[in-house]
């Protein structure tokens, strides 16, 4: 079984990858960026690294999703590789940081891997407002982060919630600015009600929008 936590930068995705793992005995697939090696330089001038950035995290996705879709094991991922694909770099492009032809040849890469693979079996949303994910980042302190700028966040948002209106697969949207699951045990038990309702059927769930 393939869980997949997708959201913004500081939303609480590692976090929550840490809690379900521990919680349901899932093994995590943590997001590797303490040891990308375009990361830094790519914050420090986007246009010039765009393209080696986004590659970079293409490929080391792709190897991921292979993986799992060979383990018989439950997973939890943090990060997807269709936000990569979907928002990332078509937010990249659309700043003018990516070249028309480097980004269709990324997207034509994206294809081609996807059609490889198929979805999670849940996906689950960290929806977050920019504010508390500043506030989140901030807190964390990982100092090449220091420098995003609010437009950038801005746009990686607005591509977030266009691509989960348009998600076809299981999908499980949690409002991060409402709950502190981290600190408070009924919010994160909220959480977990929701994924029970999702995975095993133990209860009726009902959507919540907003």
């Amino acid at each position: 079984m393939h869980i997949a936590i997708a959201g913004n930068i500081g939303c609480g995705k590692t976090t929550l990858t840490r809690m379900l793992a521990k919680r349901y005995g899932w093994i995590p697939k943590y997001e590797s960026v303490d040891v990308n090696p375009y990361l830094q330089d790519f914050y420090a001038d986007m246009k010039r690294w765009s393209f080696n950035l986004q590659i970079y995290f293409l490929n080391t996705r792709f190897k991921d999703v292979v993986e799992i879709s060979k383990s018989s094991d439950n997973i939890v991922q943090d990060r997807t590789i269709y936000e990569d694909a979907c928002i990332f770099a078509p937010n990249i492009h659309a700043m003018g940081n990516m070249s028309d032809r480097d980004f269709q040849t990324y997207q034509d890469l994206f294809a081609l891997m996807m059609s490889l693979v198929r979805k999670p079996d849940l996906m689950i949303y960290l929806r977050s407002s920019i504010p508390h994910l500043i506030e989140k980042i901030q807190k964390r302190g990982r100092e090449y982060e220091q420098s995003i700028q609010i437009d950038y966040l801005t746009g990686l948002n607005n591509r977030y919630e266009a691509w989960i209106a348009d998600y076809d697969g299981e999908l499980l949207i949690i409002d991060a600015d409402k709950i502190d699951f981290e600190n408070q045990p009924q919010d994160f038990q909220s959480i977990t009600d929701q994924i029970d309702a999702r995975l095993f059927g133990l209860f009726p769930y009902q959507e919540q929008k907003g």
